[in-house]
């Protein structure tokens, strides 16, 4: 019995922690812009498929849902190229939007990027007349991004806010390894 109970805290501790570093790593890198006008970057995920894969789809409601519906202007910027299939991350995300979550809304795909630096750079030019700028992707991709756009373009990312991409319990299972595999990737540069 001593031992399922130390067996089931331990899980819970990693679940929280979980929870914890990708609530911390949606709220890093982000201001409070003000402004009518936003701009919803969702970044991609590689897509060997015809379909958006599960990630994509995921990733696609978080942008959706991280629309303001009070916003004077709002658009998304779906980022990836065909990294690992023969469409685009871009053209399959912005298809699921359409097609299967209903978004009728403005948005333009950036199909040049193999990786997040370049999602970033090749998204500057749609960033520029935007007064808030959201990087969506899970938590610690995204805090990721900020940094790269602040690296890229410091006056842009004074624009940044919070975007929808972390809930609490969502992929809560998955939510240690997210973490551990952004945290791998941050140290070691990629």
């Amino acid at each position: 019995m001593r031992k399922r109970t130390r067996l089931a805290g331990g899980l819970a501790l990693v679940l929280l922690w979980g929870e914890w570093a990708n609530w911390r790593a949606a709220r890093r890198g982000v201001g409070s812009a003000r402004g009518g006008s936003e701009v919803v970057v969702v970044l991609g995920y590689r897509n060997a498929g015809p379909r958006a894969n599960a990630m994509n789809r995921w990733r696609v409601r978080a942008g959706l849902r991280s629309i303001d519906p009070g916003a004077v202007e709002s658009r998304i910027v779906f980022c990836g190229g065909a990294c690992a299939g023969p469409r685009s991350e871009a053209a399959l995300m912005a298809g699921y939007a359409g097609a299967e979550r209903g978004y009728r809304g403005a948005f333009v795909l950036e199909e040049e990027s193999r990786s997040t630096w370049e999602n970033i750079m090749f998204a500057i030019p749609f960033l520029r007349d935007a007064d808030r700028i959201k990087i969506v992707s899970v938590p610690l991709h995204a805090e990721k991004a900020r940094r790269y756009l602040a690296r890229q373009e410091p006056e842009l990312a004074a624009r940044l806010v919070r975007g929808a991409e972390y809930r609490f319990g969502e992929w809560m299972p998955l939510k240690p390894l997210l973490a551990l595999y952004g945290l791998r990737k941050d140290a070691t540069g990629g």
